[in-house]
């Protein structure tokens, strides 16, 4: 009798361990199942409230069923009720501190509602969690931009060049920084042109130019001069006034204009030139633009269209030039490579092409009568900023020219450069 009543206790608490049991599991896969439920909700149907109402009753059942504050933090994120969103956020990351997404969603916000101190140290506290997470450092950027802290920009971004010297993206936003900090430069070009046909040559060209650099972009005035030799006299020489511009439209767009004008024959009479450049991400870059040359006897218009790709310490772009001239169509291509060392003014180029452009400055006086003739061209340079305050450069280019139909000249051009930075 006693036996049996000791077995009679035992089996009901077997039954009460097992019901129990049943229960918190027959709990959690109702939990689980419900964030399933809200989360396909959130991608197809989209009743942000109701999901609430839906994660508010999970987290009763299962206060430490963490995920539902994430849920709950995203869902109030999409209705807009932002400090609600935060609270939920702040709290998932207090708990857990393992989730990227909880991070992104909260330094978003952040930076939606301009508390940029917030943004900043929540993306402190992210990299510190996740230091090998470079979004986050490069979150940190968009804070010194909307603050248009270029020096504080500039000086971070250093930072992360020095520590990824390899991230194409990194390389390219300093290249952009270093545009919109305030310089201004005065300096000259010369560039000296020899040609292997007899009495031919040789060219002279030469500019004295002013730049000025300021956060909206920079202004370039120009005046040029070229002197055309043919054995030992001068055969055409005269100035060429040249306005050119940089300047930011967005985030990550810019453009070019330029504007140039001369009288003499030795260069058109009138040059105009517009480009839009959009940068995306992983480094890569395109362009689209337009030139316009009216010479003597003729117009021609122009087509450009470019893409270029920084790849670590390399910048690599390839253009291509559609001119129509008299109802003719004349292509042109160039393809350069430029490798950097520190700043932007410090690099070795290459560059290889095909025809002619409406960009070469050396022949731009010739442009009319080479348009439609073959070239073929390779160079290499060198430019170096010394002190901080003296840029230099020297370039070889050596040009393959058709200067009448199966008739060619080789063409060998040295160019110099010096300007003073302050």
């Amino acid at each position: 009798m006693r036996n049996s009543k000791i077995l009679n206790i035992v089996g009901f608490f077997i039954f009460i361990f097992i019901f129990s049991n049943q229960k918190i599991n027959a709990q959690k896969i109702d939990t689980d199942s419900l964030l399933t439920v809200i989360i396909k909700d959130m991608q197809h149907e989209k009743n942000y409230t109701k999901n609430i109402q839906r994660a508010l009753m999970a987290k009763k059942i299962a206060p430490n069923y963490l995920d539902y504050y994430l849920i709950l933090g995203r869902n109030h994120d999409l209705l807009k009720n932002k400090d609600s969103a935060s609270y939920y956020y702040n709290y998932y990351i207090k708990k857990t501190n393992s989730n990227e997404d909880a991070f992104n969603y909260l330094i978003n916000i952040e930076l939606e509602k301009e508390n940029y101190l917030e943004a900043e140290k929540t993306i402190d506290q992210a990299i510190q969690m996740h230091p090998e997470n470079r979004d986050f450092q490069k979150k940190k950027i968009v804070v010194y931009q909307l603050q248009k802290e270029t020096k504080k920009e500039y000086n971070y971004v250093q930072s992360l060049q020095e520590r990824y010297p390899n991230d194409p993206e990194i390389k390219q936003s300093l290249f952009l920084i270093e545009s919109k900090i305030k310089s201004d430069r005065l300096g000259f070009n010369y560039s000296y042109t020899t040609f292997n046909r007899n009495g031919y040559g040789p060219w002279h060209f030469g500019s004295i130019q002013y730049i000025r650099e300021r956060g909206w972009g920079s202004l370039i005035g120009r005046i040029n001069y070229a002197n055309r030799l043919s054995s030992g006299k001068s055969i055409a020489e005269g100035k060429q006034f040249e306005a050119e511009s940089y300047f930011f439209t967005g985030k990550n767009n810019y453009s070019y204009a330029s504007v140039a004008y001369s009288q003499d024959v030795v260069f058109p009479k009138l040059r105009v030139g517009y480009s839009f450049y959009q940068n995306f991400k992983k480094g890569w870059e395109a362009d689209l633009g337009f030139r316009y040359i009216k010479s003597e006897n003729t117009e021609t218009k122009t087509i450009v269209l470019g893409v270029g790709k920084y790849i670590g310490s390399y910048w690599i772009n390839f253009r291509s030039y559609l001119q129509n001239n008299d109802k003719d169509y004349h292509p042109s291509f160039s393809l350069t490579t430029r490798y950097y060392f520190d700043t932007k003014y410090d690099y070795i180029s290459l560059v290889a092409g095909y025809g002619t452009s409406p960009d070469e400055r050396t022949t731009i006086g010739q442009f009319e009568q080479r348009v439609s003739l073959n070239s073929y061209r390779i160079g290499a340079g060198y430019y170096k900023l010394f002190n901080n305050h003296y840029l230099t450069g020297i370039q070889a280019t050596f040009n393959n020219q058709e200067y009448a139909p199966n008739l060619k000249q080789n063409e060998l051009e040295i160019s110099l450069m010096l300007q003073y930075k302050f």
